[in-house]
């Protein structure tokens, strides 16, 4: 009866851990849906303005913003990390981190003094434990990043790289490309680059004709009204502003997806351990009146 007993006893503990996972569950995907609306959002109009920058700083060299200059050597780079507060969200956290660590490394490598900055408590724990040097802490940045708070950080990067302070700005997060597909990726937004790869509509991606394959998307033409240089001025801070922030969104929406995914392989984890148990629990229980039977049967038969 004992072991029966202590078969139910973690049967019950199962079956409330899987009703913590499924009602997690529940949460990242309810979070998923908005995170992932603002992002939608945001998309074409970051796409948009990436793509007038692009456009504006190609076809007008002579007049090219201070925030297209490339340093090369960088002597002074800075990564930005965009990890979660919390876990149980599978392999996200440690995709970011581990190509956060490859283009750290590669960084210096090639003779760069390399300052980290995080955002999320668990890329904070995991570069302390690997000794790394951080040089600044976000950790209110949520599910729901807001742009006057991203606007804050861009300021001062784009302060640090037009004074000198830094001469490239790296930006390692989760990219969300669709429900089904995310990647960790390391994009440098400083100096901003002219052939940005998400500033091709995804729709001419989806149409692209074999005979088309590979074929750039064409330039549009523009005129300039005052001038070149004082829209520039204006356009392309605004266009790395947008850029970030699209950072912090596809992160939280990406951060989401894992951690829905992870809770539903969880829950369905233990609906399996569960029916298991239940198993073992009936055969224990057959075994004990079995012997009980026998006992029974053999007393009767010991008393005639």
């Amino acid at each position: 009866m004992a072991k029966a007993r202590a078969i139910i006893k973690r049967r019950k503990a199962v079956d409330n851990i899987r009703k913590i996972t499924r009602t997690m569950e529940l949460i990242a995907t309810a979070r998923f849906r908005k995170a992932m609306d603002r992002a939608v959002e945001a998309e074409a109009y970051t796409r948009k303005i990436a793509e007038m920058a692009s456009d504006l700083g190609g076809s007008s060299p002579s007049t090219l913003h201070p925030l297209y200059e490339k340093r090369e050597p960088a002597a002074n780079a800075l990564l930005l990390v965009l990890t979660s507060n919390r876990g149980l969200a599978g392999g996200y956290n440690g995709n970011v981190l581990r190509a956060a660590i490859r283009d750290y490394q590669d960084l210096q490598a090639e003779g760069s003094q390399v300052a980290v900055e995080v955002s999320g408590k668990r890329g904070q724990n995991f570069l302390k434990y690997r000794k790394i040097p951080v040089s600044a802490n976000y950790g209110h940045f949520e599910d729901k990043p807001a742009f006057h708070e991203v606007e804050v950080l861009a300021d001062r990067y784009m302060r640090l790289f037009l004074e000198g302070k830094i001469d490239r700005l790296d930006v390692a997060y989760t990219r969300f490309i669709n429900t089904a597909k995310q990647e960790a990726v390391v994009r440098t937004l400083l100096p901003i680059p002219t052939d940005d790869p998400d500033a091709a509509p995804k729709a001419a991606e989806a149409k692209a004709a074999p005979a088309a394959a590979g074929a750039g998307r064409e330039k549009a033409e523009y005129e300039f009204l005052p001038d070149a240089e004082g829209i520039l001025q204006e356009l392309v801070p605004v266009s790395f502003k947008a850029r970030l922030f699209k950072c912090f969104l596809d992160a939280a929406v990406s951060e989401q997806i894992a951690r829905m995914v992870a809770m539903k392989g969880a829950s369905q984890n233990a609906d399996e351990l569960s029916k298991n148990l239940t198993r073992q629990y009936n055969r224990a229980r057959q075994s004990q009146i079995t012997g009980d039977l026998a006992d029974i049967v053999g007393a009767a038969i010991a008393l005639e």
